[in-house]
Parts: structure tokens; sequence; C-alpha cells
């Protein structure tokens, strides 16, 4: 009679942790990926943008001001 109640929670905790995986797979292969691009947020506009990873200075493209990347 254990066996049959440790067999079936045994059953059971493979079932969840089955799902867990499948759920955790799915959500990587739908959440967007990260971009190696470097943030910016302009000074004079406010806008928020992105270029590429090797700029330090980057011209705003709403109002052309110049601004230094964002650190987190």
């Amino acid at each position: 009679m254990e066996r049959m109640i440790l067999g079936y929670v045994v059953l059971l905790l493979g079932a969840i942790a089955a799902l867990a995986v499948l759920a955790e797979r799915r959500r990587r292969r739908f959440e967007p990926q990260p971009t190696e691009d470097t943030i910016f947020r302009c000074g004079k506009c406010a806008f928020v943008y992105t270029d590429d990873q090797d700029v330090e200075v980057s011209r705003c493209p709403q109002c052309g001001a110049t601004n230094e990347a964002v650190e987190f």
C-alpha cells in the first residue's frame, strides 16, 4: 500500500516538473531576445532610443542633440 502511494506521489511530482520545464521552454521561445545596442536618453527632449554597441555619444533622432549612454 505504501509503495502505491509513493508511486502516485512520484508520478505527480514528475508530471509537475515536466510541465514546469515545458512552460519555461515555451516562455523562452516567445520572449524577445535581449539586444546588444546601447540605450540613450536625450537630455533636451527626453526621448529614449538605442544605437550601436560601439557608439559612446549618439545624436537624438527626434531633436538632433548629442547624448551619452545611459548606465544602469
